[in-house]
């Protein structure tokens, strides 16, 4: 849109020329100062206007749609900070056929037909898929029941329409992963270029605390671990938003209260699913609902939220207690161990590179509160 805008201001300014047949000096004189004014204006106009200044920053959201999905979702549509080019859904808290049909009834239901949605893998790269509609309802959207969707599903395969969109955006787009990394895993294997041309990855999983799948993994990492290891040693920049912050971040009674004073159709409907999960983080002692997807949107907007140092993280994809565990090089170095006739002997330490920022702190009440003046349309 803003391209054309520009043009059709580039044609607006094009003949500054008077229209009369005989033109004396001085207007002469007179249409030159005009003639460099509208050049300035033409100028001012297009930096204005252009792609950059009139969009936010480009991001592709994957998603397996569940409940905190749909919260992130919304926070990412109704954020002028963030340009959605694409929807692309992965199976994880639902199946992929119920998350595709979740995906498309929450776009329609914000009215962004636009953008497109497609559908991805069908399961994990190696293990079979482990659905969590006991957190998230049998539907996957607290059991709300939104109309049915105006929007068409996309026919380009999700991995492929990754690759397409950055390869014809080089270094602008942000990927947003917010469930299992199998579709972000499948574009990286058919088409490792596309990963120095990606400009930033911004993921929820992973936890350097413990998981809450099990003592060791979180859970969009431990139902596709395979996957994930390959995001994260992929060399791109990439920044992981795990429990460690999404612990701190508690929606609760006193945020329900807030969007229950504003309506309409996507406020109603984020008040409910957010009901929905503070009523069931209660029965299990919890003073609210952790904000895990929607956190990784927030940081998306604003880096600023969270304190993230740089850390080596590898992915456990063979232990029998620790598999999906996301394992951080907190000292970033290793001991050099060599072998010396029976006994290994240290002799030093390795220097290990770091591969992601790990969130470990959050402005916790700034981006609750962001959330809210978000979903409430401020």
């Amino acid at each position: 849109m803003a391209d054309r805008e520009s043009a059709k201001e580039a044609r607006s300014f094009s003949h500054p020329r008077s229209t009369r047949s005989h033109t004396s000096v001085g207007s002469l004189s007179a249409a030159a100062c005009n003639s460099g004014f509208l050049f300035l204006l033409l100028f001012l106009s297009v930096i204005l206007i252009s792609p950059a200044a009139a969009s936010g920053k480009k991001i592709i959201f994957d998603t397996d749609p569940g409940t905190d999905d749909a919260m992130a979702l919304m926070l990412a549509l109704h954020s002028p900070e963030l340009d959605v080019r694409a929807i692309t859904v992965v199976p994880g808290n639902t199946t992929a056929k119920q998350g595709l049909e979740n995906a498309l009834r929450m776009v329609s239901l914000a009215n962004r037909c636009e953008i497109p949605v497609a559908a991805g893998a069908q399961h994990p790269l190696f293990q079979k898929l482990i659905t969590a509609e006991f957190w998230h309802g049998k539907n996957g959207l607290a059991n709300i029941e939104l109309p049915p969707s105006k929007c068409k599903v996309d026919a380009r395969f999700g991995p492929d329409l990754i690759i397409e969109l950055v390869r014809g955006a080089p270094h602008e787009i942000t990927l947003v992963p917010v469930g299992p990394l199998t579709n972000i895993a499948l574009a990286i294997q058919k088409d490792p270029s596309i990963v120095p041309l990606v400009k930033e990855v911004v993921l929820m999983g992973g936890s350097i605390k413990g998981g809450n799948v099990n003592a060791a993994a979180e859970a969009n990492i431990y139902n596709d671990p395979e996957a994930a290891q390959i995001v994260f040693q992929a060399g791109w920049p990439l920044t992981m938003v795990g429990l460690d912050v999404g612990d701190k971040t508690l929606l609760g009674r006193k945020h329900l209260e807030q969007l229950a004073r504003t309506h309409g159709p996507v406020n109603d409907f984020i008040y409910s699913v957010a009901k929905f999960l503070v009523e069931l983080s209660e029965k299990f002692g919890s003073d609210g609902t952790p904000m895990y997807d929607p956190l990784a949107v927030g940081v998306a907007v604003d880096a600023n939220l969270v304190t993230a140092p740089l850390m080596h993280v590898d992915v456990e994809t063979r232990g029998e207690f620790t598999r999906g565990e996301t394992v951080a090089n907190r000292r970033g170095e290793v001991e050099r161990n060599v072998l010396r006739g029976d006994r290994y002997i240290i002799e030093g330490l390795d220097k290990v590179r770091p591969n992601a920022k790990v969130c470990i702190d959050v402005q916790a009440d700034r981006f609750l509160q962001l959330f809210v003046s978000r979903i409430q349309g401020k």
